[in-house]
């Protein structure tokens, strides 16, 4: 794994000396190289053992070697993987070098969420899913749109789904929810009070929640009884955001390809009300 994207897996299991380091390291990545240990120790009003020891923890065998591999992610791109082999645009090009830009980005974003959230966990989730009598699914504002689309697939493959885009209405629905059932709620930073309210409700009722929030500490991600984390990192808050809806509609198109392929009768059962939504737009 990447070493900056290591660090942000493992921020939120951190003391709060260690989120510190990791903090100005994830912010300051491309001067680190400048950084002796003492440097970044007397940057941040810490021991210099404390960086070492951060560097250790990490895997590393030391701060030198941490600062080496952070170095060569930097060089080769924020995800570390190697650089493409797309010839260069040429000079003055702003055209073919924003589009580049932004594809490498989306490319890096999409990695890091694949990282960040390990094979057995996204597994363990699908089975959750599968095996949910219900499925709420809950989003406000932007994040509304991604949980609209995701209850619509649900539904074709013939899961019961019961989606809101209102905190009152989905309020009233949970009263139909029992043991067994699964809550999906979106909220991009995790911190809006209403949905964390809808969740804890619904734990009370015997289901579990789901939370896909970025990939931060925040109080609907520390409350959910599993969690699906974005990555999406850039000084532009457009492009940030950008990022982040790419990150986001690529896990969710993973989880819906994973549910088809794990359950046979889930695909049989789209292909069915595919054919019959065709039938009734050709009406």
């Amino acid at each position: 794994m990447p070493p900056l994207v290591r660090i942000r897996s493992e921020r939120d299991h951190m003391s709060a000396i260690e989120r510190r380091i990791a903090d100005y390291i994830l912010d300051n990545a491309h001067l680190l190289r400048d950084y002796s240990s003492q440097q970044l120790a007397s940057a941040l009003g810490i021991s210099q053992s404390s960086v070492v020891k951060f560097s250790q923890k990490l895997g590393f065998k030391g701060y030198p070697d941490l600062k080496y591999s952070v170095g060569q992610a930097v060089a080769r791109g924020s995800d570390g993987q190697p650089a493409s082999n797309d010839p260069a645009p040429a000079p003055g090009d702003g055209y073919q070098q924003l589009q580049d830009a932004l594809r490498r980005s989306k490319a890096a974003a999409e990695d890091e969420t694949r990282l960040l959230n390990p094979r057995a966990h996204i597994e363990q989730i699908v089975a959750r899913l599968d095996r949910a009598q219900k499925v709420f699914v809950c989003g406000l504002g932007d994040d509304g749109l991604f949980a609209r689309e995701f209850a619509m697939r649900l539904s074709l493959l013939g899961m019961l789904t019961v989606h809101h885009a209102d905190a009152i209405l989905m309020m009233t629905n949970i009263s139909a929810a029992r043991p067994g059932d699964l809550m999906i709620v979106f909220s991009e930073f995790g911190k809006l009070p209403q949905l964390s309210q809808l969740s804890r409700t619904f734990q009370d009722a015997g289901g579990a929640v789901v939370s896909i929030t970025r990939h931060t500490a925040n109080p609907l991600r520390a409350h959910a009884d599993a969690a699906l984390v974005v990555s999406a990192h850039d000084p532009a808050p457009h492009i940030e955001q950008l990022l982040y809806r790419s990150s986001l509609q690529y896990l969710l198109d993973f989880l819906f390809v994973l549910l088809c392929q794990t359950n046979p009768d889930r695909e049989r059962q789209l292909a069915v009300n595919l054919e019959r939504v065709q039938r009734l737009l050709d009406s």
